[in-house]
């Protein structure tokens, strides 16, 4: 992928601000250097937001889609309060554009969430969650992988909350159990989110059998 980032970059390079092919093949080079090389990845990603903010104000959604990959890379980078400020602003923008139940806007709550999760902004979290995880459900149904890191991320504000009481710790546990259970049954025990959310159940159990 990266160099494929690396060809579409070169091919496009000569040609003005304003050509769409040449922000294009920007944005796929930031992407390609962002899954290993974060910080290489940043000028790139902020110049594809620039670009596409001063020519291409119009096209709301793909402003949008720039923002959040230059989030991601800002949190890659262990910079996540400047993070955390791009997110909010894309999942309200995605929520006004498509309404909370869109994929994209499922998706940009779950990074806002997850965010500050890590900030220990654990109240605001758990407002997106409340808004956010009923439209997932709705729209996206239970099983959706989606619908289910929303309720992993729903147990770990729970569970990982260091004044938690035995009683969030219980359900943390239910909920865990729950999406243990769906994951196994939609996309089977050996995935990797599956072993992933397995371990967070055991980690609760262990919790609740300590104390």
């Amino acid at each position: 992928f990266l160099a494929l980032g690396w060809a579409s970059w070169k091919t496009y390079l000569a040609r003005p601000d304003t050509d769409q092919c040449r922000v294009l093949s920007l944005s796929v080079l930031g992407r390609a250097l962002l899954k290993s090389r974060p910080r290489d990845a940043l000028p790139v990603l902020e110049e594809t937001v620039a670009l596409r903010r001063r020519y291409w104000w119009h096209h709301e959604e793909n402003i949008l889609a720039a923002q959040g990959s230059l989030s991601v890379c800002l949190s890659q980078l262990g910079r996540r309060e400047e993070s955390v400020v791009l997110l909010r602003e894309v999942y309200a923008r995605t929520v006004a554009l498509r309404g909370a139940g869109h994929i994209n806007a499922v998706g940009s709550g779950l990074a806002l969430v997850t965010t500050l999760n890590k900030l220990q902004m654990r109240d605001e979290a758990n407002l997106v969650l409340r808004e956010q995880l009923p439209a997932a459900q709705k729209a996206l149904g239970n099983d959706h992988d989606m619908t289910l890191m929303l309720n992993e991320a729903r147990a770990g504000i729970l569970f990982y909350t260091p004044e938690c009481t035995r009683e969030e710790v219980l359900e943390a546990e239910a909920i865990m159990k729950e999406v243990v259970q769906r994951r196994r049954r939609a996309f089977g025990p050996a995935l990797p989110a599956t072993v992933r959310a397995e371990g967070l159940l055991f980690d609760v159990r262990e919790k609740l059998a300590s104390g």
